[in-house]
This record gives C-alpha cells, structure tokens and sequence, in this order.
C-alpha cells in the first residue's frame, strides 16, 4: 500500500472521476504493464480492461479493442497514465450505458472522455484570461502582450518562457517570487526558459499548489490542460487567501464556541466559504443546504438569496420570483455587477454547475463584501485563537512540506489535521517506506477517540525507531493537539527525510549516515572552493542574517545562477530583507524545493537554514562532476534539456524538483519501491541520530 498512497493527476476533472483506492489499483497495474513490456500502447489495453471486475461482464475483448479503436486509430501508440485513466473512463461510460444506465452514469456520459485527447474548459480558460487581462494590466513587463484573446491560443503562447506564471503567483501570493530572479529579456535561451519555470513549480509548491506530475518541459510546450490546472491553482490560492480567522478575525461569527473556533481553523478555504455562504442563507430564509459549488447552485436560487442578504440596496424580487433558470442565473450576475464583482462565470456556467468558476464567483462575493459584524469581544478572542508569528511561519513551512510529498490528505491546519495521527502516518510511509503497520492504523473519520490515540501511540513508536528525540512524549500529546511537541516532531521528521535523500547519494556517502557537521563542512567547503571568503561556524551563526554566505554558495554550485549587481552589502534590516528574497528565488530557481521564508534567513532561524543549506547540498550532489563548475556561458538547448531528462525518485521530488513528465513520473513509482525497499533492508540496522528540537 505504501508506495500508491495519494496517486495525484495533474487534471484536477480527472482526479475527481476516481476514488484513491481506484487510482491505486489503476496505477498498479499500469505500472505492471510497463515493467512487462517497457512501454504500454493502446492495443495492450484490452487484455487488461477484460480483466476488470467492471468490464469482464459486458465485454469481450474484441469489443472493448473496438471501442477503443473508435478514439485512437493507431492501436501501436504509447499511452500515458492519464490516457490510460481516460480510456478506463471512457468504457466505463459504455458499461453505464449499455446497462440501461444508473445513477451515477450521467458524469460519464455528458463528461469529455470518448477521446484520449486532454480536453479544456472553454469557459474556464475565458475567464482566467480576463483574470490575467485584469491583475497584470499593468506588469512593465507583460503590459505590451496584453490583454490576451480569450479566443485564440495566446495565452499558452505567452506560459512558454515561464514569465507570466511567475507574475501570477506574485498576484495570488505577493512577494512569493523575487521578480529580480525572473528572466525577462525579450528572446529566452533554453536555459533562462528552464529556470523561469523551475522557479515557477517550486514557488507553486511553496503557495500551496499540487504539481506533482507537471515538469518544467511541459511548460516549455504549454500543454494547454496543464498550464490551466496550474492557472486555476493559483487563482483559487488569491481568491481564498482571506478565508481564514488570521485574515478575516470577524469570520468567528460563524461559530458559537472555542471547540466550533478550532474546527473552523482546521476546514480548508472552500469549506469555510460553504460555512459563510450558508450562515447568510439561513439568515435569508433559504432553506437548503449548501455542500458544493456545482449542483447545489445550478438554479440560481442560492445566488439570488445570498445577494438579496448582502446587498438589498440593489435587490429585487425578480429573480426569486422568474422560474427560469437561465434567466435567473442572469439576473444574479447583473446584481454582482453592482457590487463590482467581476464575472467570472456566465448564466450558462451557473446553469451546468461549473465548480471552480462557482467557487471563485462567490470567493470573489466574499472579498467585496463579507456581511460579517464586527464584534469586538468575539474578534478579540479570534485574535487569541491565532499564533504567534514564529510558530505561524513554522506551521506554514511544515504544511507546505507534507502537501509536497503527495500524500492522499491534504492539509490545511497542521495543528488540527494531525490530532488523529492519519496524515502524521502517511508523512511517516512516505520518508520511510514500510515503517507503518497499517494493519493497525484507523482511517478518518474517526468517530472512537481512543482510536486517535492508538494512530498517534504509533506516531511515537515509529519516531523512537528512526532516533527522534522524544523523551517524555506520547500518543496523547499530539491527540491534544500540543503545538510545540507537534512542531518538534515535524522537525525531526522533515529534517531525517533531508538526510535520507543525502545518504541515499551512494556515490557521494557510500551509504553513510549524513550528519548536520558533514552538511555544514560541505558548504564551508564549497564556498572556499571558489576563493570566496565567507564561512559560517554554525546554523545559528548571527552573520548569516546578511544572506551573503547563501549567494556565495549558490554561485558557487552553479556561477550563472547569481546576479552579483542585484546583491545588497546587507547591513541594513531593508538590505538583509532584499538579499534573504533573492536567495530563495535563486535557490527554487536553481531547482530546490524551499518552503523557508526571508524573515528565517534573517533572524537565522537554525532549523531552516540548515533545510536551506540541505537542499542547495542535495541539487549540487546530483550535477554531473565538474558540470556546474565548467563554462560559465550561455549552454545550448541540449544542456538546459538535461536537466528535464534527470530521474526523480518519489521522495527526491519532494525536497529537490527534478523535472520530468507524466510518463517518467508513473514509472519511477514502482521502482522507488524496489530500490528503497533493498535500502531499508540493508541499513535496518542503523538509523542517523535526530537531535530534538532546539
């Protein structure tokens, strides 16, 4: 189980037709197919689908071949996992069908999947464009390639060199990208074009984005659905930024005590928007309940009372009273219009049910006017509810971490979504395969507490094993939610999962463990290496905080990354603060995955400096010798295509982005799994001393 736990496909329509457990067994054997053979094409596929539990009964082989046949001529034509995903829909819509149909068979049958090309919403790509036309207007840089036509393909021609995605994320998340590391000159070479869109998945990681099977080559191309997955990441990221008691302290009206405070601090951004949208809809009389943006709105009505309860100076009831759908659905976004909302949807959107064209309509009703009061005792109590800045920052860089490795739980609220042990035992399978006994572990929703305690006993077990540093800790103390045992515990476990990646560079530790003082030595080294002259004694060496040392390191493990004429002396706070923003670009740039922040570099906070230095380590070791210290010029396209071509293990990709596409990225899985077992087994015996946190 512990290799195909949260099996993620870069369209997110996709993703939605499969339970994880399907896609699990969907990717098994795909991958089991590729071991056979190599390759899989589309005329192996039959004597697999007839197989299937699903198909053995209505089909043939013969007939599902001719199905298939029907979509893709060329039976010899290698397929990916999503064409492979695509095809299994695509019989199942027939099955559905040719059973007379059910309940369910309707979201195949009106669905896009007869083909095995990617398909795109036009309307969603209509109004991404009019979201770009209006946030970067006025870019000095894009300003001359705008506005976009939604009609044409311009918007895919602009994503090619990286540029615009980098200035979106600075939208949905201002500050995210030092735009003094993006490469804007009018004609990229390969290489510039590659580190845009390096810097452009890793800073995607470092908002929240999932882009775990999206390579910088796919950029380069434009595949269009992949391009608009990522768009409608970030842009979901912007629209729901200020959904949350940090941002919007007066949202605790919506709950009535501090236990209902926690769960909303623990519910993704959507969740909080249904909670909103429903607390105004009660109060409006509306009786029903709202659980999604698609089928729960498609009547309009939802819409209507909500605007009528935030904005009566422009209400009527007309379009409670009109029994058309589509005319109502007009009449809603000709009241938006009067509180300034943009439209992202039109009558027909609200009419199908799109879901993310829903969510940022109403995300966007929430920015411009929440309706919530503002009560002072209740704000105050919010505000108490929210944590102190350091422990924010490390909340942050933990979740941002976990959500990077691809796990089936996504979360949003350390403190909150690790109480039940589940997401702590799915962080605990990724870093060390084969370390968790599911057998004894109990899936969410867990309705019986001792059963959190029994995930989270666990938890402890597994962290005595690898040598965490947790005397007097247990199970319980994470079911109650204690933050500073929370926090050392994601310390120690990110930090073992850094020095595993290091360690399993045979070639460079020969299998040794890797300690903090080797990591430390390395770059001292590397530094001196190049005739600079600054070193650091520790990871809490104060002399950091200028960020020289980092600039040093990182021409020094590749001397095109740095631009020495935007480097400050560091001697003032707004000097350290522009030298720690270009270090982190410079490092996401180059290829490392970071979730650390400027404000970490300059009060040198040691955990995430020596994470910092780790990852710039972890990039250098895997460069070919002598390559990044050859030729400073300007590469050819073979060189920048290199880097595409590297291997990614399942957890390399986790800490250090090695860009690759869809195809490479299904077959590593199950050869990670070969090789990272043979590893455990030969190294059972000892485990790299973790210190506690400090």
């Amino acid at each position: 189980m512990s290799g195909f736990v949260g099996v993620l496909v870069s369209d997110p329509w996709l993703q939605s037709q499969f339970t994880q457990v399907e896609l699990r067994t969907l990717k098994s054997k795909f991958l089991s197919m590729r071991t056979q053979s190599g390759r899989v094409t589309v005329g192996d596929l039959p004597a697999l689908f007839v197989k299937l539990k699903a198909f053995s009964e209505m089909f043939t082989e013969d007939e599902i071949k001719a199905v298939l046949e029907e979509s893709c001529k060329d039976m010899g034509e290698e397929i990916d996992f999503e064409s492979f995903l695509r095809a299994h829909l695509n019989l199942q819509a027939r099955a559905q069908s040719k059973s007379g149909g059910s309940k369910n068979s309707s979201s195949f049958l009106k669905a896009t999947t007869t083909t095995f090309q990617h398909t795109i919403n036009v309307s969603e790509k209509s109004s991404y464009v009019a979201h770009i036309n209006s946030y970067l207007a006025e870019d000095p840089f894009l300003k001359k390639y705008l506005p976009l036509d939604p009609s044409t393909n311009a918007l895919f021609d602009l994503a090619k060199d990286g540029v615009l995605l980098c200035k979106l994320i600075n939208v949905a998340v201002p500050g995210t990208i030092d735009e003094r590391a993006i490469n804007t000159k009018g004609v990229l070479n390969p290489w510039e074009r590659n580190e845009n869109h390096t810097l452009c998945l890793n800073s995607a990681k470092a908002i929240g984005c999932t882009v775990v099977n999206i390579g910088t080559q796919d950029l380069v191309e434009a595949r269009p659905h992949l391009v608009l997955g990522l768009i409608s990441q970030i842009i979901k990221i912007q629209l729901l930024a200020d959904l949350n008691l940090k941002k919007t302290p007066q949202l605790v009206e919506l709950v009535d005590d501090s236990k209902d405070v926690e769960e909303l601090m623990g519910l993704p951004p959507e969740k909080v928007l249904l909670k909103w949208m429903n607390f105004h809809l009660k109060k409006a009389g509306y009786e029903k309940q709202v659980t999604n943006f698609s089928s729960d709105v498609k009547d309009g009505e939802a819409y209507a009372y909500l605007l009528n309860a935030l904005a009566p100076e422009h209400s009527g009831p007309a379009a409670l009273d009109t029994k058309d759908p589509s005319e109502r659905a007009n009449m809603v976004l000709e009241h938006a219009e009067k509180l300034d909302c943009k439209r992202y949807l039109t009558p027909k959107d609200i009419v199908e049910g799109s879901p993310n064209l829903n969510l940022a309509f109403v995300a966007q009703i929430f920015q411009h006017r929440n309706g919530l009061t503002v009560d002072s005792k209740k704000m105050s109590f919010a505000e108490m509810m929210t944590d102190d800045a350091q422990t924010s920052r490390e909340e942050r860089c933990f979740r941002l971490w976990i959500n990077s490795l691809g796990t089936a739980t996504y979360v949003n609220n350390v403190f909150e979504d690790v109480r039940n042990g589940w997401v702590l035992l799915e962080v605990l399978d990724k870093v060390s395969q084969g370390s968790v006994n599911w057998k004894q572990a109990t899936k969410p929703p867990i309705k019986m507490p001792f059963r959190k305690v029994e995930n989270c006993n666990q938890v402890i077990k597994i962290g005595k094993e690898l040598n965490f540093s947790l005397v007097n800790v247990a199970g319980n103390d994470i079911v109650q939610g204690n933050k500073k045992l929370i926090l050392a515990y994601l310390w120690q476990l990110m930090r073992f999962s850094m020095l595993q990646l290091l360690k399993n560079l045979r070639s460079h530790s020969q299998g040794k463990e890797i300690t903090d003082a080797d990591i430390l030595n390395w770059a001292n080294n590397k530094v001196k290496k190049v005739g600079r002259t600054s070193q650091m004694d520790s990871f809490k060496d104060k002399n950091l905080s200028n960020g020289i040392f980092f600039l040093e390191l990182l021409s020094a493990v590749e001397p095109r990354v740095v631009n020495w004429s935007l480097v400050t002396k560091g001697e003032t706070d707004e000097d350290k603060k522009l030298n720690a923003t270009y270090i982190i670009s410079v490092a996401r740039k180059l290829g490392c995955s970071i979730f650390l922040l400027p404000e970490d570099i300059i009060e040198v906070n040691q955990k995430m400096i020596l994470i910092l230095t780790a990852s710039i380590m972890y990039w250098s070791l895997q460069q070919p010798v002598g390559e990044s210290e050859s030729n400073p010029g300007t590469p050819d396209e073979s060189s920048a295509a290199s880097i595409d071509n590297e291997n990614e293990s399942s957890l390399a990709g986790e800490i250090s982005n090695l860009d690759i596409d869809d195809s490479a990225s299904d077959s590593q899985v199950g050869n990670e799994q070969s090789s990272q077992k043979s590893e455990n087994d030969e190294n059972e015996e000892s485990s790299p001393k973790v210190e506690g946190q400090s």
